[in-house]
């Protein structure tokens, strides 16, 4: 029987990496032997790398949505597959968009991809790539997988996903980027695993500090399109999931704040198993 897990790659909320931290947002999914890629952030080909995955099986990817810390790393993942021997379909879900930054992207590397197609005898990568875009309600049936979406609450963006990913063992569920979403209770109800992203509120005006770029605009989007730590924690509760994991840490890098700060924000809302996210952490399913 296949190992059933998910391995969180990066951690880390945003775009941005500064010495010491973690890197932006990426998963592998492993269930019933099926390898599903969920967010392909600056990192994620190193991260599949590491957890012993062979990029040639690279088969099948989710993205939540265009935010850079989500996706910019899709292209460059997708080509380096091929360049290690990748000769089969890649199917690509994620919003209205992608593929424009598909087209943009191989267009960006046409001469390098003509040349290892005629000096390498590769298959033209153009043609190994599907694109589909998601919307809500069930995304992919196969194989004894069920995987569906919803919207998520993450503005200015419309088309941001939190995805569910269920065989009749196994449910995990990622939140993708949202402010607190009652819909989310719902959609992870019994869940196995809820992923789900998380500030930590004591820490944010010591960030914005850090990040030093003169604008609350920054500080406005954290506090409309995304989730403190203590509200995924309710969510958990209410939806009576068995396991909660924290990712997409706002903030992952700052050295006065570590596992405590996390675990005591969550306490008061949700008694049962958490993993506070790192980079590489396997959580089996």
């Amino acid at each position: 029987m296949s190992e059933n897990y998910v391995a969180l790659l990066g951690t880390k909320g945003g775009p941005s990496i500064r010495p010491g931290s973690s890197m932006p947002t990426s998963n592998l999914v492993c269930i019933d032997g099926q390898k599903i890629v969920v967010d392909c952030a600056l990192g994620v080909t190193r991260g599949l790398v590491d957890q012993g995955m062979l990029l040639k099986e690279l088969s099948t990817i989710f993205i939540s949505h265009l935010h850079s810390d989500h996706y910019l790393e899709l292209g460059p993942l997708i080509h380096t597959a091929w360049t290690s021997g990748l000769t089969t379909v890649v199917d690509v879900w994620g919003p209205a968009g992608i593929d424009t930054y598909w087209e943009g992207f191989v267009a960006s590397m046409k001469a390098d991809i003509d040349l290892r197609i005629i000096d390498d005898g590769r298959d033209d990568l153009r043609e190994l790539v599907r694109i589909h875009v998601v919307d809500d309600g069930v995304v992919l049936d196969r194989d004894g997988l069920t995987v569906s979406a919803i919207r998520t609450e993450h503005p200015p963006l419309i088309d941001s996903f939190a995805f569910s990913f269920k065989t009749k063992d196994v449910y995990a569920v990622f939140s993708g980027d949202t402010a607190p979403l009652p819909a989310l209770a719902d959609f992870a109800r019994g869940a196995d695993l809820l992923i789900h992203e998380a500030m930590l509120e004591s820490a944010l005006p010591a960030l914005m500090e850090r990040i030093g770029n003169g604008s609350e605009l920054l500080m406005q989007h954290w506090l409309r399109a995304h989730t403190f730590a203590h509200d995924a924690a309710k969510t958990a509760t209410q939806a009576g999931v068995k396991k909660l994991a924290l990712s997409h840490l706002i903030p992952s890098d700052d050295p006065n704040y570590g596992e405590k700060d996390w675990k005591d924000a969550v306490a008061p809302h949700w008694s049962g198993p958490l993993v506070v996210g790192g980079d590489g952490v396997r959580i089996p399913l």
